[in-house]
């Protein structure tokens, strides 16, 4: 897919808020970039228009994990499929969805607070998110490791910019790719404001894709949140995307036309259903919501910064 966003500008605003990725130094403008006048690192545009803010050399950072603590909150987790949100604060019913994205997800996006407000696009490939950002009255901003088209290159474990930056942070299809995982989230709530969302979807049975790390599960995904501090608002199973769909798709008939392959393990997924359903029937249980949860594809996130 051709990038749309190739050549935009970095704003004003944003320069503002970019800081050395290796020193967290502010940045000086120059013609073929920027400059650290701290540690005189020296981050250039690529021949796209990119600023290259990615690491220049190996980075320490500190983690300490707390042993013995308690995951979930002692009411439970309600980790079944994501419905709508009744209090959505921006209207998507007419919108495109992009890929990866659903309305569901789309309805807990929240609203830009002011027009100077930003939001960080990690991982942001093409743009293709872009145009549901800012319908929602922000200024999209795309970081992404290589793609061509992002506005900034970047490492998601070393964010370039200071601290609460942004109201929002998407990250779609990401955190499965990143070799420490817990060192990103961390930088998340880093550059987020105070009550700022982060919000996204990360791989669960779905085939490794040669440069994936870690395809995480329901209490995975829950523990890389909680462990930065976030409040899991959602965390929800794709219907859409199961195990099956996406071993078809991405793995066992590779490059084949997805209405295809999807057709070749319909059966199976018949099959599948009506087990579980039988199952529930027998021990009077109800185990659609454990089923969509033990064999989705991928999971949906939706977090919040505290006030702290």
């Amino acid at each position: 897919m051709e990038s749309n966003v190739m050549h935009t500008p970095i704003s004003a605003t944003v320069w503002e808020r970019l800081v050395c990725s290796d020193c967290g130094h502010a940045l000086q403008k120059s013609p073929q970039g920027a400059q650290c006048p701290n540690c005189k690192l020296e981050y250039l545009y690529t021949s796209a228009g990119a600023l290259d803010m990615r690491l220049q050399r190996p980075k320490t950072y500190p983690l300490q994990f707390q042993l013995g603590t308690p995951l979930l909150p002692d009411t439970g987790f309600d980790f079944g499929p994501l419905a709508m949100n009744p209090a959505a604060v921006v209207d998507y019913r007419r919108a495109e969805v992009p890929r990866h994205l659903t309305h569901e997800l789309l309805s807990y996006f929240p609203r830009a607070k002011s027009d100077h407000s930003l939001m960080l696009d990690l991982g942001c490939g093409g743009g293709i998110h872009r145009s549901v950002c800012e319908q929602a009255g922000f200024e999209w901003v795309g970081l992404d490791y290589e793609a061509a088209g992002a506005q900034i290159l970047g490492d998601g474990q070393s964010l370039p910019f200071m601290d609460a930056t942004f109201e929002f942070v998407l990250c779609v299809t990401v955190l499965q790719y990143i070799r420490y995982p817990f060192v990103m989230v961390r930088e998340v709530k880093r550059v987020l404001k105070p009550g700022g969302m982060f919000i996204g979807t990360v791989a669960f049975l779905e085939p490794s894709h040669g440069t994936s790390f870690y395809h995480h599960t329901h209490l995975g995904t829950y523990n890389l949140l909680h462990y930065a501090g976030f409040k899991v608002e959602k965390l929800a199973p794709s219907e859409r995307w199961s195990v099956l769909k996406a071993l078809a798709n991405m793995g066992l008939f590779y490059r084949m036309p997805d209405a295809l392959s999807e057709a070749i393990v319909w059966p199976l997924q018949k099959m599948h259903e009506l087990w579980w359903r039988a199952g529930g029937w027998a021990t009077h249980r109800p185990l659609r919501d454990v089923r969509l949860r033990n064999f989705t594809g991928s999971f949906s996130f939706v977090a919040s910064r505290g006030a702290g």
